[in-house]
Order: C-alpha cells, then sequence, then structure tokens
C-alpha cells in the first residue's frame, strides 16, 4: 500500500514536472500579460512624440463593408477612440486570422501612406488587426508593447510605400478600441 501510494505521487511529481516544463513558454507569457495589468499606474507614461496625439483622441466608428469605408479613414499620427461593430455584421475584405467569437467587435478602417517606411499601429487593446492591400493581408515585421501605464498595450509594424490601406480589426472584446498609426522610419 506504500508502495503504491508513494509511486502515485512520485507519477504525480513527474507529470506536473513534464507539464512545467513543456508549457514554460506560455506560462511565462501568461505570467508576463498578467504583470503587466497588475501594474498600478497613478501617472500616465511618457509617449514617443509620433504617439503625442494617444491622449486626445478622436471618436471615430469603423465601417462594416467596403463601400462605408471612405467615412472611416485614421490620420496618420492621429488617436482615434473606435466605436466597433459587432463581429457578425463586419463584412471583412479578407478573412482575418483571428475573427473572434459572435460576441467580439471589430471593423474597417482605411489610412493612406505617403513615403515608404516603417508604421506602428498602436491598440489600446489585444485585439487581432490585419493591414490589407489589393486583396492581401500584409505581413507584420515586429510585435511588441507601448510603454507601461500609457494605455497603448499593442503596437504592431509594417512595412508600407505609397498607397491607400484597409486596417481590419477583429477579436476585440469591447465595442470600443484606441487606434494610432505612426511612422517610425
Amino acid at each position: 500500500m506504500t508502495y503504491f501510494a508513494g509511486r502515485r505521487v512520485t507519477s504525480l511529481l513527474a507529470v506536473m514536472a513534464v507539464a512545467l516544463v513543456g508549457g514554460g513558454a506560455h506560462a511565462q507569457e501568461a505570467m508576463g500579460e498578467a504583470n503587466r495589468s497588475e501594474v498600478a499606474c497613478t501617472d500616465r507614461a511618457p509617449l514617443p512624440p509620433e504617439f503625442a496625439s494617444w491622449v486626445t483622441p478622436e471618436t471615430l466608428t469603423a465601417a462594416g463593408d467596403r463601400q462605408s469605408l471612405p467615412k472611416a479613414t485614421i490620420g496618420l499620427g492621429r488617436a482615434v477612440d473606435a466605436q466597433l461593430l459587432p463581429t457578425r455584421s463586419v463584412s471583412y475584405q479578407i478573412r482575418p486570422e483571428k475573427p473572434g467569437g459572435s460576441v467580439s467587435y471589430g471593423g474597417l478602417f482605411t489610412f493612406r501612406i505617403e513615403r515608404t517606411g516603417t508604421y506602428r499601429i498602436g491598440l489600446g487593446s489585444a485585439a487581432w488587426i490585419d493591414v490589407v492591400r489589393e486583396g492581401k493581408a500584409l505581413v507584420s515585421t515586429a510585435h511588441g508593447h507601448g510603454p507601461e501605464c500609457s494605455g497603448i498595450r499593442k503596437l504592431v509594424a509594417f512595412a508600407l510605400t505609397p498607397g491607400t490601406y484597409t486596417l481590419q480589426v477583429s477579436a476585440n472584446a469591447d465595442p470600443q478600441v484606441e487606434i494610432l498609426i505612426a511612422s517610425a522610419s
């Protein structure tokens, strides 16, 4: 009986060790996010100059389809408090890689690039974004977070050339998200 109980404990410890080793990266990611959200912010963090308008966003309603895009234009360097739509009412140009569930929010926005360079899109949430041009999603070049206590939760960089782009936002938990598109080069 003692042998069985000891063997059971040993087996349990082995399973726990495998879980910890195998899930280490996931556990670290989860811990990083948990620690990030537990920081007590009393003052806003200083922002890079290209994100200065983050603290004074304009209200902008997302488009639900391609025809409504001209009314949902984001100017470079201008933060917007984007009002999103229920996912089921958005006709995305391409299927988002992470569309979200039936209770998530999303929408379409357009923006124009005048000079070739790297541009960062800042978001106030963990929503998924796709930058679309000519019916294809572009591959991002970098991902990161904004400064602690800035309200910028996610930064995604893209190498862009002159032209008009569509920003697809999907899988957002709330009907609102802050967005800012700025040159990084």
